[in-house]
């Protein structure tokens, strides 16, 4: 984790936490905001509100906590910290510590520009914090400069694996549509094939979906049939995402996922350090490399227009409202976000006459507008929708100046029927959830307390009655116990399906993945003992089988992970740890003890072998040249083969003036017997250009990150870039391997410091004034000019004031050493082996 940014210290601190899934941002936040006062948390769901809600309440009591979400209100007497909807979100209390969650739906042409009024003018009064994904870097640079950054790595591997059919999906899956019917039928055919699954929608009541997900946690189901609502930081232990769709409905029209979608809904996949993975199902599509490196990577494009509606309303009359609703925005980088429920059904009623001479006056127009906010749970038509928020503002607007008590009784009476199928239910619950919505707006009932409780008590019943429609639709039942199976004379029932899965007289016990058996979660004790053994018994000859095939795949079969790890057929078979040499690691097999590892080994390593020879061969050239002996061919001269041996040693990236006391004032012959083998001699950096490209300066970031033995190995600079700032406490062990040096805390790759020089140089032969060079330098380094100042002042070079003419920037000239007292003599160590690299370098230092 890294932090960049600037602030003044008077001004509240802005935070971005950005990161891919599964990166602890929500859990960091919490922890952030309790630390405060006070604090609000804006969330982009009402489930996972109150997942958080309950959360909180674990940690500091239901006195101390307030939930507001459109359909539900707990506030007790005096709340410290507020846990809403992003919609929901009280602004006008002022609260210490102000976070919202999924920043990045400031995109969203549906709800984006609520998120994106969030990120505009949402702050707490000593720390606002916006997390999401990094995509919303830039754009959040733009419009709030002063925020600082956090970015999170994710804490495990994701990995694609191809396509499957719903029959040999691994246990512990989640399967992703995009429509309830595509849920239901898909949660269909598990039921029928694999046992049952639970089922999770972004339309279920809180209590529905954590009954499902507690079928799902507690292992009644192995599987998980979801809408893209799993993609919004419901955590969940699912090992693998398959997607049964790549289109999705955006509320206009069916398109195909984005590439930050489709990363979004994979991420749910490997929850903390359990690596994930993710792949296609029953008709889907097979995903494109591009976009399976992208969702592996973690890198998407970067946001950068934000969807926004004018937030400041005219009220003063129907025509006002509409125009101010209409307004353009008011900068670039903002788009008029698309017409929403709410705008829409002002339209429709602005021309009704009825409403129209109803509100007349600006407190009637500003109740109309938050009538037509209320929500379209029933989606049955527009016209339904727009008649039903016309007869509560004509009630709102009536004499009584409320909802009547025998109307909204009569209304919650039809729903407040708990038999039917799930589509009927399903009904219930969205028209409940509406009258619920109506219940909790101030003013809008006689006794908000009656009809809210009224309205929860009935959304408790149709959500366990929908629990129970869907638990008897798409679960059958465990017909009989695994127990009964782990006598030893039925050890012979074990079998090994397609997805890895392993079970006994049906009842699954574990998995086999890759060479190590994992045992269910479930089997603890002598239970999990015992079914370890069974299973080590009865997969020694699938373990053999997989071994020779492995021995005998093809290269393109193998892949190697930025966390250091070898995947083959979907499970994680080898680690990389730090071998002989910097580019020699040592390939460790991941098996269970009693597997033979001797044949993996070998094919593994020469795999890893030839995979360094491929992207880094110069190196390895350079290499081998150094160490051949003085005499043979292909040998280099003495200083050449110390300078080569350093490269070799040090990923191929050596700072110059470090070696500017052990290499002669001329380098000539030097320069001469290294070029053949693309050594460059830059002003600060002996480098090979060949080996910057992104694939090779990966490899060596990760090369670095084994030999000096980091848990997590560093992940590599993005494709493309080639300067970008950094946090001062930034490891840059890692950045020298990738080829960046750092000056002022910013990262510059050896090329573009080279280009960098040049231009300098360039533009002081010609005389170019000061500030043109500057703006040049700026857009060479994409930063700003202070920090490109301070970047050239490292460098050396400052602007100077030249008599008649504007300043220009020139080359500080260093001062001349201190010539040092003579030392006593001291005695000769013994000379080295003559054949050694570094025997011509130590005669040097004895000249």
């Amino acid at each position: 984790m890294h932090t960049t940014g600037h602030r003044q210290d008077s001004a509240p601190k802005v935070t971005a936490v950005l990161g891919p899934t599964n990166t602890g941002k929500t859990h960091f936040a919490i922890e952030r905001m309790l630390a405060h006062k006070s604090g609000m948390i804006g969330l982009p769901l009402r489930l996972l509100a109150r997942e958080v809600y309950d959360r909180i309440v674990t940690l500091r009591g239901p006195g101390e906590v307030a939930l507001i979400t459109g359909e539900e209100k707990i506030v007790p007497k005096n709340p410290r910290f507020y846990v809403c909807t992003v919609e929901a979100m009280p602004l006008d209390i002022s609260v210490a510590c102000l976070a919202i969650d999924e920043i990045q739906l400031c995109a969203d042409p549906e709800r984006g520009h609520v998120f994106t009024d969030r990120l505009l003018h949402a702050r707490g009064t000593q720390e606002t914090m916006f997390l999401g994904s990094d995509a919303m870097r830039g754009v959040i640079q733009r419009f709030v400069p002063r925020a600082w950054f956090i970015s999170r790595a994710r804490f495990s591997d994701l990995a694609y694996t191809g396509a499957k059919k719903l029959t040999r999906l691994p246990r512990r899956s989640a399967v992703v549509g995009f429509s309830a019917e595509d849920v239901y039928g898909i949660a269909e055919v598990i039921r029928r094939q694999r046992g049952g699954a639970a089922v999770v929608l972004g339309a279920l009541s809180p209590r529905t979906r954590n009954a499902q997900v507690e079928l799902y946690q507690s292992g009644d189901v192995d599987f998980l049939v979801a809408t893209d609502a799993i993609g919004m930081g419901l955590n969940m232990d699912v090992d693998h995402v398959a997607f049964a769709a790549r289109d999705k409905f955006d509320g206009v029209r069916m398109r195909p996922l984005l590439p930050q979608e489709a990363g979004q809904i994979a991420g749910r996949a490997g929850r903390y350090m359990n690596d994930g993975t993710f792949g296609v199902t029953g008709d889907c599509e097979p995903f494109e490399d591009e976009l399976v490196q992208r969702v592996e990577t973690h890198r998407y494009d970067p946001v950068r227009v934000l969807q926004w509606r004018n937030a400041a309303l005219d009220f003063r009359s129907l025509a006002a409202l509409n125009d101010s609703l209409d307004l353009p925005p008011p900068e670039r980088g903002l788009t008029r976000a698309r017409l929403a429920s709410d705008a829409l059904a002002l339209k429709i009623l602005s021309q009704d006459d009825e409403i129209k001479a109803l509100a007349a006056s600006r407190d009637r127009v500003g109740r109309l507008w938050d009538v037509c906010q209320l929500p379209d749970f029933r989606k049955l038509s527009t016209d339904e929708h727009v008649k039903l928020v016309k007869t509560v503002f004509l009630f709102l607007g009536s004499d009584g100046g409320v909802i009547p008590d025998d109307w909204l009784a009569r209304q919650i009476a039809r729903a407040d029927v708990t038999e039917g199928d799930v589509a009927t239910l399903s009904g219930r619950l969205a028209m409940i959830r509406t009258y619920t919505y109506a219940a909790n707006r101030a003013g809008w009932t006689r006794d908000a307390a009656h009809w809210q409780g009224l309205t929860r008590a009935v959304e408790d019943r149709l959500s366990d009655a929908l629990h129970q429609a869907l638990t008897q639709r798409f679960i059958d039942r465990r017909t009989s116990v695994l127990m009964k199976h782990l006598r030893d004379d039925e050890f012979g029932s074990l079998a090994l399906d397609e997805a890895g899965g392993v079970s006994i007289g049906g009842e699954a016990i574990g998995r086999l993945d890759g060479f190590r058996f994992v045992p269910d979660p479930r089997a603890t004790g002598l239970h999990g003992r015992t079914l370890r053994a069974a299973a080590l018994r009865g997969l020694e000859s699938e373990i053999a089988a997989r071994s020779a095939t492995l021995a005998a795949a093809d290269d393109t079969a193998i892949t190697l992970s930025e966390h250091g790890k070898l995947w083959w057929d979907g499970a994680i078979v080898a680690r990389l740890a730090a071998g002989p040499s910097p580019l020699t690691p040592q390939v460790e097999v991941l098996a269970d003890a009693h597997v033979k590892t001797e044949a993996l080994q070998a094919r593994l390593q020469a795999w890893m072998t030839a995979r360094i020879a491929a992207r880094l061969g110069p190196l390895l050239a350079l290499r081998d040249a150094a160490d051949a002996r003085t005499g043979t061919p292909g040998a280099l001269p003495g200083e050449a083969r110390g300078i080569a041996h350093q490269l070799a040693e040090n990923f191929a990236a050596l700072d110059r003036a470090a070696l500017k006391e052990t290499l002669p004032e001329k380098l000539g012959p030097q320069i001469r017997a290294l070029r053949p083998f693309g050594v460059w001699f830059g002003r600060r950096n002996v480098y090979l250009p060949k080996l910057l490209r992104p694939d090779a300066a990966g490899l060596l970031t990760l090369l670095w990150g084994v030999w000096t033995r980091h848990d997590a190995p560093p992940a590599p600079p993005a494709p493309g870039l080639t300067s970008f700032a950094l946090d001062k406490d930034t490891d840059t062990g890692p950045l020298h391997a990738a080829g960046f040096a750092v000056f002022a805390h910013r990262a510059i790759r050896f090329d573009m410091l080279e280009r960098l020089e040049d231009e300098l140089e360039k533009a002081l032969a010609s005389g170019m004034d000061a500030e043109a060079l500057l703006t040049h330098i700026v857009s060479l380094l994409g930063s700003g000019k202070e920090e490109a100042r301070a970047v050239l002042a490292e460098l050396g070079w400052r602007a100077v004031e030249v008599a008649g003419a504007k300043p220009v920037w020139r080359k500080v000239r260093e001062k001349p050493a201190r010539r040092a007292e003579p030392k006593k003599p001291r005695q000769p160590e013994p000379l080295p082996d003559p054949d050694s690299p570094f025997a011509a370098l130590a005669a040097l230092r004895g000249r």
